[in-house]
């Protein structure tokens, strides 16, 4: 899948789109906590195979990431059959990490309903160590970085200070 410029928000890029489902709704008629760390999760597989550094490099290159800090902000809740927008706000890296924040919009009434920074390292799942970035991917997502850095913004960021550039 390839990353394209979201039409809701000028400062983001778009990976994808989901529908709340009727296992995900709790007790309190919204999406329960979850589910919102669930949709997170697979729209940042959508980046991670962009950058050959996700399930698929995982099988072949037995090389992945592990989130290791996560820190999600719930703004406003979403309900049963509702579709969410996900997108990139921010990405960063150094040879052994991965920084980013994605937001979580409501596709028709435009609100954001969530946000998501993450921090994770990249592992060699056979000897279950950190390891560094070979220059394909640093490539990538260097070129990433530089077609869309206008758009990423900088605000309310936990995490910049644990890259080590």
């Amino acid at each position: 899948m390839i990353l394209a410029k979201s039409v809701a928000l000028n400062m983001s890029i778009f990976l994808e789109t989901y529908k709340v489902r009727k296992e995900w709704i709790d007790y309190n008629g919204h999406m329960n906590m979850a589910y919102y760390i669930h949709i997170f999760d697979m729209a940042a597989e959508v980046m991670l195979q962009k950058f050959k550094i996700g399930g698929d490099s995982a099988k072949s290159e037995k090389k992945s990431t592990m989130a290791i800090e996560t820190h999600t902000i719930y703004n406003k809740e979403v309900k049963y059959e509702e579709e969410v927008n996900i997108n990139v706000l921010h990405f960063d890296y150094d040879k052994k990490r991965i920084h980013y924040k994605l937001s979580m919009n409501h596709k028709e009434k435009k609100f954001q309903a969530a946000t998501t920074e993450v921090l994770s390292l990249y592992v060699d799942l056979d000897l279950r160590k950190v390891t560094e970035f070979d220059i394909e991917k640093i490539k990538i997502m260097d070129n990433f970085i530089q077609a869309h850095n206008s758009k990423f913004s900088s605000d309310k960021l936990f995490f910049t200070d644990k890259l080590k550039k």
